[in-house]
């Protein structure tokens, strides 16, 4: 992304919402050839230049692929209905944004369980670190959506009448804000926005990063 000349993120273009909304009346390979450049101008180009700019502070961006893969799908479309960024922290742990045809959504944390990832999870919400989520997580409550993908029953190993059973069944944890469709996103408030709510998830992502950690221990890849 360093070596792509990107200019200054202004904001996300109402013309770049108005693309999804058509897209969603017909998501097929011949409309899409015949507006891939407005795309390019209104969704893409904009989210590139968010993401460079935040990079500095967050890290290394990366901007998801436009295609579906519907091979396993029986939504056949071929174009996704949404544009999303991401940022990552570590494997399935990062900061995320998102635009589509209904406005913008920011979020971030552990979006799905990989390797030994669940297990350290419990290690740590068991003992001393989980005090500090739970604290974390009182803090987000109040304006944030949290999902955890919680198991229906206790874990295997754990009492129900433990104090964390809540936190204990979740197989990932994220956080999410949604947005409306408003004028201030096409401008400079739109950055500031992500920005300001990636600063405020960022304690619950090093607690991730540092207790979840990567789906492989280091240690054991040889």
């Amino acid at each position: 992304m360093a070596e792509q000349q990107v200019e200054r993120f202004t904001g996300f273009p109402i013309e770049g919402f108005e693309f999804y909304d058509a897209l969603g009346a017909d998501n097929t390979r011949e409309w899409w050839r015949d507006h891939k450049n407005e795309y390019e101008r209104y969704v893409k180009a904009p989210m590139l230049a968010l993401l460079t700019e935040l990079e500095p502070e967050f890290g290394t961006p990366h901007v998801f692929r436009p295609y579906r893969d519907a091979r396993f799908s029986k939504d056949k479309t071929p174009i996704k209905d949404h544009q999303g960024g991401v940022i990552k922290v570590e494997d399935a742990i990062a900061y995320y944004v998102q635009v589509s045809a209904t406005g913008l959504m920011v979020a971030g944390g552990w979006y799905a369980p990989e390797g030994a990832q669940v297990a350290r999870f419990r290690t740590a919400v068991d003992g001393a670190p989980g005090a500090e989520l739970e604290r974390i997580l009182a803090g987000l409550r109040r304006s944030w959506t949290i999902d955890g993908r919680p198991l229906k029953t206790r874990p295997r190993g754990y009492d129900a009448d433990h104090p964390r059973i809540d936190l204990l069944r979740f197989r990932a944890l994220t956080v999410s804000r949604s947005y409306s469709i408003e004028p201030w996103m096409g401008t400079r408030k739109a950055f500031t926005t992500v920005r300001d709510r990636w600063r405020a998830m960022q304690p619950l992502v090093e607690w991730l990063a540092d207790h979840v950690g990567p789906a492989t221990d280091p240690a054991d890849v040889t």
